[in-house]
């Protein structure tokens, strides 16, 4: 088939390679016109400046954000002279340049921070099997070292290893149980600290049906344990049955797969509901439904998913992520559809291509990796979006929108993954897939979507993070230089301009508590749009992240926060609701159940010139989940 780009071999593939030149011709003059001239703000600079621009031996910075895209754009589209040795790359590295530099679309942190070096390990999400052995134990440490100090998060399961008190019969001892071996990862973790890059994260899961399973749900009522661990209690269908018919379950120890025990599941249920709301763990991830929507079932059964819950994986699988700003594709209040839908498209082959030119840190996870080819492209901005349409988060309307979006963004993403596969080859694991016993001809990309929470992506594209709602209209940063700034929701301070309502003195008082319902010189109409998390209904939180689930192939990072005053009845509805409308994992967190936190209304004085009460946040808190543990 010859290409009708001209000096562009091999760019465009499929029904939209006539609109994808084109767009190549415009984002050329794009390029010349805007290059080296990125608008960021001061929080998004000293983000890069400490966590993602290169630096020298001396630890200065060398390198400007322009030359940070350059350098990932043009390491990544090397990948295409593996499929066309005649392909244009300095082209297509253009098209990614100006794509990233734009902030239209982002790559995961590791992608930004190791693109073009020595280290090149690109991919954000890990899952590292743990078998119930020494060996089968301390391994994986070392793997899980290897990986965060590359920048990389961790997921594991422990639901393997024999149960607390169960025989050791190399020495005729006594397991100390499972949960006393997630304290050896945890302690690592600490040690490594990514490299000094970021802080490493991992995701703790066990089985409602392990025996370990109380000391597991409440591990971190301890303030001071398992401070590098998000923990998930991996509930299955039978489980969630037997609480509403209020019956008993089965406990199973894993070495014999016998029954050990029968417990009440509305108890074990209400343990998880009474930690939760106490500490913000555990979460819960429904197994049962993820492993429904596994595309490879004939390699393996999904037991676990990275920290944050949005990337289920096979063990020894890792995947890439991206995500698409969508405040960047709204113009006089409507949604610009075709520029949306290619850069889909583009971050799709971007994400294709990290694949190939990543250094995997382990052979077992690159032969896993590139026989499923997964990747995870979402979206932040999606509060902006809601605003700058006019449409408040806690809406039906909003809902709709969320739906619509997700679903457009997933049908051009999986035709994008199509038509590589024609030209490339589909996942080597295709044959037995789902995808094939579905009817797919050919699929480049085992699965294609993730909602990822964007922590400093989001602060880097100066939009609110994944598809959670703002957290406050008006807040304090503090600055990882050490300074503090107020910053206003940029369309808010732009509409309180053009209403006439705008001034210094309502700016600071609404940064006293975050959220504007209360303010009656604010119209009503505008209140209505800016809400905040604590403004919204916890039904509306989960019905959003439901929403966005439907055309998702992967998962959704989503936080369902809570006012300080949220009760158990709360968390429990939650929790159930999230079942019910088929969410493939949820957690929650009610104010101030955690000692340290990256958000913190008032009082909490930040100028010692006033002594005002405000909201303040931490440099790389871009909403969603405000705990430490969050590996923003």
């Amino acid at each position: 088939m010859s290409n009708t780009c001209t000096n562009s071999s091999h760019i465009a593939v499929g029904e939209s390679r006539q609109e994808e030149c084109h767009l190549i011709q415009a984002n050329r003059r794009t390029e010349l016109r805007s290059k080296g001239r990125i608008t960021l703000s001061k929080n998004a600079l000293e983000v890069l400046r400490a966590r993602y621009l290169l630096k020298d031996e001396g630890g200065n910075v060398n390198e400007t954000p322009s030359e940070l895209f350059q350098r990932v754009a043009d390491n990544v589209a090397q990948a295409e002279l593996l499929y066309n040795e005649k392909a244009d790359v300095a082209t297509l590295a253009n098209e990614f340049y100006v794509m990233m530099s734009s902030l239209q679309f982002l790559p995961n942190s590791p992608t930004l921070m190791n693109a073009g070096t020595k280290l090149g390990q690109l991919s954000a999400c890990f899952v590292i099997p743990i078998k119930d052995s020494m060996e089968g134990i301390l391994r994986p440490a070392l793997y899980m070292g290897l990986i965060q100090q590359s920048g990389g998060g961790t997921g594991f399961s422990f639901s393997e290893l024999r149960p607390k008190g169960d025989i050791v019969k190399t020495t005729m001892g006594k397991a100390s149980g499972s949960v006393s071996f997630m304290q050896v990862f945890n302690t690592i973790t600490d040690v490594i600290k990514q490299g000094g890059k970021r802080r490493g994260a991992n995701m703790g899961i066990l089985r409602v049906d392990h025996p370990d399973i109380k000391e597991f749900i409440e591990a971190k009522l301890d303030v001071a344990s398992f401070t590098n661990f998000n923990l998930s209690v991996a509930i299955t269908d039978d489980f969630m049955e037997k609480v509403k018919e209020n019956q008993q379950y089965d406990l199973i120890n894993p070495r014999t797969g016998k029954t050990v025990e029968q417990l009440p599941a509305k108890e074990i249920f209400d343990l998880i509901v009474s930690s939760a709301w106490m500490t913000g763990d555990p979460g819960i991830v429904f197994i049962d439904e993820i492993n429904r929507y596994n595309p490879t079932p004939h390699i393996g059964q999904i037991e676990s998913t990275n920290p944050c819950g949005e990337q289920p994986l096979l063990p020894n699988e890792s995947c890439n992520l991206g995500s698409i700003n969508l405040s960047r594709f709204v113009k006089n209040g409507t949604i610009q559809w075709n520029k949306l839908s290619r850069v889909t498209r583009f971050a799709v082959r971007f994400l294709d291509d990290v694949i190939d030119v990543n250094k995997y840190p382990l052979h077992e996870i690159q032969k896993m990796t590139e026989g499923n080819r997964k990747i995870g492209l979402g979206i932040m901005g999606f509060a902006d979006l809601l605003i700058k349409l006019g449409i408040p988060y806690d809406s039906n309307e909003a809902i709709d929108l969320a739906e619509k979006l997700m679903r457009f963004i997933s049908d051009r993403a999986r035709n994008m993954s199509k038509d590589l596969a024609h030209s490339r080859g589909s996942f080597p694991n295709f044959n037995g897939s789902t995808w094939e016993k579905k009817g797919l001809k050919c699929l480049r990309n085992a699965t294609i979507t993730t909602i990822a929470p964007t922590g400093s992506l989001s602060i880097i594209a100066g939009c609110s993070s994944g598809i959670e709602p703002l957290f406050a209209v008006v807040f304090v940063r503090n600055i990882l230089d050490g300074s503090k700034m107020l910053e206003v929701h940029p369309q808010f301070e732009k509409i309180a301009e053009e209403q006439g309502f705008y001034s210094k003195d309502l700016v600071k008082r609404i940064a006293q508590v975050g959220s504007i319902q209360d303010f009656e010189d604010i119209p009503e109409d505008i209140r209505r749009i800016f809400v905040t998390a604590h403004d919204i209904a916890p039904k509306w939180h989960v019905r959003m992240q439901a929403a966005f689930q439907r055309h998702c192939d992967n998962a959704v990072s989503k936080t369902v926060n809570l006012p300080h005053s949220a009760t158990l009845k709360d968390v429990e509805e939650v929790f159930n609701l999230a079942h019910k409308l088929k969410c493939k994992g949820v957690t929650v967190y009610r104010y101030g159940s955690k000692a340290k936190q990256a958000l913190e209304f008032g009082p909490k004085r930040v100028f010692d010139k006033n002594h005002q009460k405000y909201v303040s946040v931490g440099a790389e808190y871009s909403g969603g989940c405000p705990t430490s543990e969050c590996p923003y």
